[in-house]
Formats: structure tokens, C-alpha cells, sequence
């Protein structure tokens, strides 16, 4: 694995990234898009990217710092292109042939806007916890023809049981609702039921993957 890690300057600020590339040039990537306190290095996220690298994608991960003042006050429009320079300045030139994003939470705000692009046109999506209570998430989910997989817990602030069900009758989309999980995705209080939750997540992303 090659790993080369590094910072773009946006309007935002400087924006860290991380690039794993494998020594023989991929035909894939995969562009991970954390939540605003969930890092790349959390398990939804450490584990998924794990999945992907080891079925033949580079990895990109876009480690945006903002604090919740920053966050708050950054339009859509703002987040999407400080997502955007990034990957322009790290992959914009590479030709990959497949890409799969991986967004968390407040992620998931940027891929919907992304998926608006031609040049993303051919993108698939695993949605961890999207806010869909949100009309541009969940829109993007609700009427997108990008092959994607959504999961997301009943017991998260987010979570909007009727906008699911609409999620969930795309049929581009495969919908996976966690009972009692929160918005990481955990069982309140319990660990070794949130580590078998974690188990079957990644059993799920992974069979995704290979029939993708």
C-alpha cells in the first residue's frame, strides 16, 4: 500500500486528506465523505474502507475539520466545493474507471450535490446514516438512479420512518433499517450487541460490493 497524505487549500481553509493507492494502479476508488464528529477512522468507516481496499479500490478520504461554528455557517454549496477542490487536486487527473462514495452523517450532504454532476454520473453510493430528514438528501435518495445502499438506525434523530419507506422503494437503492441503533449506528448501552450491529453492517457492505 502506498499511502500519501496531505492538505488542499479551499475557501474553507486547509482540508487534510489521506490517499491509499495500491501498488499496481486501480481501476476503482473509493471517496469516503466522514461525518463532522465521526472520522475516517471510525469503525463504520475504517472497516467499510477496509472492505473496499481489499476489493481492488484506492481510497480517498477527505478529513474536513470544521468546528461546529465553521459547520454551521458553511452553505451546501460551500461544503460541496471544498469536497470538490479536494478530489479535483488529489484524483482529478486519474482515470478511473469506477468510483464508490462512502458518506457519514454530514457527508452525505456534499454526495447529494456531487451526484447532481455529469463527470459523477456513473458514481455508486453507500449512504451510513444520511440525513434524509433534510430535502436534498433526501431527494437524492428518493428519486436517484445511482446504484446505492443506505443504512440507517430507527433510533437516530434523523431517522424519518415514511421518507425511509419512499428511500427504500427506489429501486436503485437497497435500504437496510437497524432496529434500536442511533445515529453511530450503536445500541445504546450495549456493546457486544452494537459489535454484532458492526458485523452484520459490514457483512451487508461487503455482499453489496461484490454484486455491485
Amino acid at each position: 500500500m502506498k499511502v500519501k497524505n496531505g492538505n488542499v487549500q479551499t475557501n474553507s481553509g486547509k482540508i487534510p486528506y489521506s490517499l491509499m493507492k495500491h501498488e499496481k494502479d486501480a481501476d476503482g476508488v473509493a471517496i469516503v465523505l466522514p461525518g463532522a464528529a465521526y472520522t475516517a477512522q471510525g469503525p463504520l468507516l475504517y472497516y467499510a474502507t477496509s472492505i473496499l481496499y481489499r476489493n481492488g479500490f484506492d481510497i480517498l478520504h477527505i478529513n474536513y475539520e470544521y468546528t461546529r461554528e465553521e459547520l454551521s455557517e458553511l452553505t451546501e454549496e460551500g461544503f460541496t466545493a471544498d469536497v470538490r477542490n479536494v478530489i479535483d487536486a488529489v484524483i482529478g487527473g486519474a482515470p478511473y474507471e469506477e468510483i464508490i462514495a462512502v458518506a457519514k452523517s454530514v457527508g452525505t450532504i456534499a454526495l447529494s450535490y456531487l451526484m447532481e454532476e455529469e463527470r459523477f454520473a456513473r458514481v455508486k453510493a453507500i449512504w451510513l446514516t444520511p440525513l434524509i430528514q433534510r430535502d436534498d438528501v433526501y431527494k437524492s435518495l428518493s428519486t436517484s438512479w445511482h446504484p446505492g445502499l443506505c443504512v440507517i438506525g430507527d433510533r437516530d434523530p434523523v431517522f424519518e420512518r415514511e421518507r425511509f419507506v419512499e428511500i427504500d422503494r427506489n429501486p436503485r437503492i437497497q435500504g437496510v433499517l437497524v432496529k434500536d441503533a442511533n445515529h453511530a449506528l450503536e445500541l445504546e448501552g450495549d456493546v457486544m450487541g452494537s459489535l454484532d450491529v458492526l458485523k452484520n453492517i459490514m457483512a451487508g457492505i461487503s455482499g453489496w460490493v461484490a454484486n455491485r
